[in-house]
């Protein structure tokens, strides 16, 4: 019988950090987590039946992914060689640090972002160099470049639009970004189908850009399915590192069969982009808060006093929100999901109880 001194034998860097903690409230109205409230239409969910009966569990998946691929490359106007799937795109990020970044190398973003890169990188034994936003949650490239290229950066991301402020970064400054950095920018699109807006056409005349893209905010969360768009030679080294079968057949087959039948989901993202604006409207009219402009599927807003008890009165009301106030630069700052009308109505209705 062994009885080792387990914690002896895990590395330093791991013993330091901390499990990455996702509310996990059994509220009825969820909309801490920027996924998509309405259920899958359902012609969709016919779709999934057909994909369910016809998949064989009992075989391995399609390791390359090659029907979901040549989907996306129709989509896209992208060669299949131009992209990797990945298990959600925070493996692709993973993937990405593995692939150009060595133990103690730099990664570099902006602040507040998305905090995913830091925790990956944090768990790799990488250094993260960050770059404050400025007021608007904005930033100036040329600082932002001095910043990268004295830090020694190896790759840089810009979540766009950026979670969790909800803003895209002006287009000019995040261009001359990758026109001027000397290694690889990332531009994470997971909200792109709120904020219609990319730097896709890009790819060609820069070979240090990837994008990224998420299935997850637009009604795929649980089959967890992201992808890369980038040069050939990159997304070569992706495949290096990715595992075998890191993306399941269903999960390959159903988004498949989801972005070929689009049209149900695309009236729910319109939907969604209606109650953005309203919310964003009605929330506008509390003289506490003050509500920050989005191009995404969620709505940031800062509290005078407080955000802690209003979280908890929210939740007190079967109500579940993001509470961000730990960072820094969001002090009583919440962050609300768009959901269904019925969803939104209700969170503002409880927000008129709360803030008189």
């Amino acid at each position: 019988m062994s009885n080792l001194d387990l914690m002896q034998l895990i590395k330093d860097k791991v013993k330091s950090l901390k499990a990455y903690q996702v509310e996990n409230v059994d509220c009825a109205i969820k909309l801490h987590a920027n996924e998509n409230s309405f259920p899958p239409p359902p012609e969709i969910l016919k779709l999934f039946e057909d994909v369910f009966k016809a998949t064989e569990l009992n075989r391995y998946p399609d390791p390359d992914c090659r029907p979901l691929k040549q989907t996306l490359s129709k989509r896209l106007g992208v060669a299949p060689e131009n992209l990797a799937i990945g298990n959600g795109s925070d493996e692709l990020i993973q993937i990405l640090l593995q692939v150009f970044c060595d133990p103690e190398d730099t990664v570099g973003f902006p602040d507040p972002t998305f905090a995913m890169y830091a925790i990956i990188a944090q768990g790799m034994g990488l250094k993260s160099q960050i770059h404050p936003l400025d007021d608007q949650w904005d930033f100036k490239a040329e600082p932002f470049l001095e910043t990268l290229e004295a830090s020694g950066v190896r790759i840089a991301f810009l979540s766009y639009p950026n979670n969790p402020t909800g803003n895209c970064f002006s287009a000019s400054e995040v261009q001359k970004v990758i026109e001027n950095f000397s290694g690889i920018v990332v531009v994470d699109e997971a909200y792109y189908d709120f904020a219609r807006k990319t730097f896709l056409s890009e790819l060609p005349r820069h070979n240090n850009l990837v994008i990224l893209r998420s299935l997850s905010k637009i009604g795929l969360a649980a089959l967890r399915v992201g992808y890369a768009v980038a040069d050939p030679v990159i997304i070569d080294q992706i495949d290096k590192i990715r595992l075998p079968y890191n993306s399941n057949s269903l999960s390959q087959n159903m988004t498949d069969r989801l972005l070929n039948h689009f049209a149900p989901v695309q009236q729910q993202i319109d939907k969604l982009l209606m109650e953005r604006d309203r919310m964003i409207d009605a929330l506008s009219k509390f003289r506490q808060l003050t509500v920050y402009p989005s191009d995404a599927n969620f709505v940031l807003f800062r509290v005078e006093q407080d955000s802690a008890a209003l979280f908890k009165r929210l939740m007190d009301q079967d109500i579940l929100i993001r509470d961000l106030d730990s960072h820094p630069r969001l002090k009583n700052c919440l962050r609300v999901t768009i959901g269904t009308p019925e969803e939104n109505q209700a969170f503002l209705e409880q927000m008129a109880q709360i803030i008189k």
